[in-house]
């Protein structure tokens, strides 16, 4: 028993000298001094649920990634956030070097985007369970008038949703095959609007079921949910039950070392794309990060017009700066501005005229860091 404890009381040590040595922007690393203060001053503002929207991080049909805080659901200082877990998906490997134990993880707001050590456990991932800012931007849809019955409705889904993949139940009524995480079948954007549907109600809501379709992925796509359609979807539905909304961008620190051991490949946090994540349009597939169509561009402008706050960390100080614009627009309007700066830019990508575009895309990347 002695020796165990010698041991215990080592491995804390030499965890904490680890811990303290990591950089800003690494797992185990210090996190911005001041973000209990920032974090606070947004949850002054009273809003039920934040739909969370991520950039995605490779070229292409980079798709992003769609979670869900609920407030109320967890200690009265933060949200719980619910996330669709990208390695519960029966492999063994992932199993081996992941957290798969939920399908649904369910993670504090600070957690999941700023902070460097997971309460979730010592396999989760980082950039993605957890500091999610240090990876990429993340687009928050805060949403205002949702009665409590409504939410408590998606956290019991999300609970359901566990308990069948815990069972590997087959055909239930919101997925016609095993429940467990398939990124064209049963994905982030797919649990997320299941919950609507079918937890708390949205009849009307479209949650697609993709056939499965062996060798031909880009018409898999076409047939899947994605994230940010998803997002589009309900918030047409929100403006219709009469909820207001407003945007938050956390947008992406721009200078982390990092590389994930699992993915050196990929390498540096820091140079991963940052990339808006795309509806399905017809410049899905555009490697260049430039969007240029009607339906991409509509979405980046309706957010930015929507945009409330915007919430960055300082390179050079590592604090949180909070940006809050007083022109925001509410839903209506910003969605007729954002369609007729989507029609005139588009034309004009169209034709390759020189010209300014009239509307402003969410996320612009700021001035990059020295290195």
């Amino acid at each position: 028993m002695v020796k165990k404890r010698a041991f215990a009381l080592v491995a804390a040590l030499a965890f904490g000298v680890v811990a303290a040595a990591a950089e800003f922007g690494h797992p185990g690393g210090p996190e911005p001094p001041n973000l209990a203060e920032v974090a606070g001053t947004l949850r002054a503002d009273p809003y039920d649920m934040e739909l969370l929207i991520s950039f995605g991080t490779s070229k292409g049909g980079s798709a992003g990634h769609l979670a869900l805080a609920l407030r109320g659901a967890s200690p009265k200082d933060d949200d719980q956030v619910y996330s669709a877990n990208f390695y519960a998906d029966r492999d063994p490997e992932h199993d081996k070097h992941h957290y798969t134990s939920e399908l649904m993880v369910r993670i504090p707001k600070t957690e999941y985007l700023y902070r460097t050590a997971s309460t979730l456990d010592p396999k989760a991932a980082f950039g993605l369970d957890f500091g999610e800012v240090y990876k990429r931007s993340v687009v928050g849809v805060r949403v205002q008038g949702v009665d409590a019955s409504e939410r408590a409705a998606l956290a019991a889904f999300f609970g359901r949703i566990n308990d069948d993949f815990r069972k590997r139940a087959t055909d239930v009524e919101y997925h016609n095959e095993e429940v467990k995480y398939e990124y064209m079948r049963f994905n982030c954007a797919k649990t997320i609007g299941a919950a609507f549907r079918y937890g708390a109600g949205y009849k009307d809501l479209e949650v697609k079921s993709p056939p499965f379709l062996p060798g031909r992925p880009l018409a898999s796509v076409v047939h899947s949910n994605v994230p940010t359609d998803m997002a589009m979807k309900l918030m047409k539905e929100w403006q219709r039950r009469g909820y207001r909304m407003e945007v938050v961008l956390y947008r992406k620190y721009p200078a982390s070392t990092y590389v994930d051991p699992l993915e050196p490949e990929n390498g540096a946090f820091r140079d991963l794309p940052n990339r808006f994540p795309s509806v399905l349009s017809l410049d899905f597939r555009n490697d260049q990060g430039q969007y240029q169509d009607y339906d991409n561009l509509l979405a980046m402008y309706l957010l930015n017009n929507m945009r409330r706050y915007t919430v960055s960390v300082d390179p050079k100080t590592t604090r949180l700066a909070l940006e809050k614009r007083a022109e925001a627009m509410a839903y209506g309007l910003a969605y007729t501005a954002a369609a007729e700066s989507a029609e005139a830019d588009s034309k004009g990508f169209l034709r390759r005229l020189l010209f300014r575009p009239s509307g402003q895309p969410i996320g612009d990347p700021g001035p990059v860091p020295p290195r």
